[in-house]
C-alpha cells in the first residue's frame, strides 16, 4: 500500500508538537540542529535538502522523507535532481555494503588463525 504523504506529514507535525510539549528541549535541539548548517551559508537550501533527502534514505527514515520532500520542493529541486541525489544514495550504501564484506572476511579469516 502507498504511504499518503501528505496526511503523514500532517500526523508528523501533531506528534512534534506532543513531544515538544513534554520534552521542549529536545524539539529544541533538533531544530536549532537543523538550523545550524544554513547559518554558515556555504550550501544553499536545495542541497541541503537533496542532501537531506540522500541520507533520508540510507536511515529509512519516513519521517524525514516526508518533511525534506516538500522543503526541497519548495526550495526548487527537481525530480531529476532528487533522482541524482539519490542516486549517490544508493552507491554509498553499496559502497558500505562492500567495506563492510571486506571486514566480515578478516572475521572469518581470524577465525582461522
Amino acid at each position: 500500500m502507498m504511504m499518503d504523504w501528505n496526511t503523514y506529514r500532517d500526523q508528523l507535525s501533531k506528534g512534534f508538537g506532543k513531544v515538544a510539549t513534554l520534552s521542549p528541549g529536545t524539539v529544541e535541539a533538533v531544530v536549532a540542529a537543523g538550523e545550524a548548517g544554513a547559518k554558515t551559508g556555504h550550501l544553499d537550501a536545495k542541497t541541503r535538502e537533496l542532501i537531506a533527502l540522500a541520507v533520508a534514505a540510507t536511515t529509512r527514515c519516513d519521517g524525514c522523507i516526508t518533511v525534506h520532500s516538500a522543503e526541497a520542493v519548495k526550495a526548487g529541486a527537481t525530480r531529476e535532481e532528487i533522482a541524482e541525489a539519490l542516486g549517490v544514495a544508493v552507491a554509498m550504501n553499496a559502497g558500505a555494503a562492500l567495506v563492510y564484506s571486506a571486514r566480515v572476511l578478516d572475521a572469518v579469516d581470524a577465525l582461522k588463525k
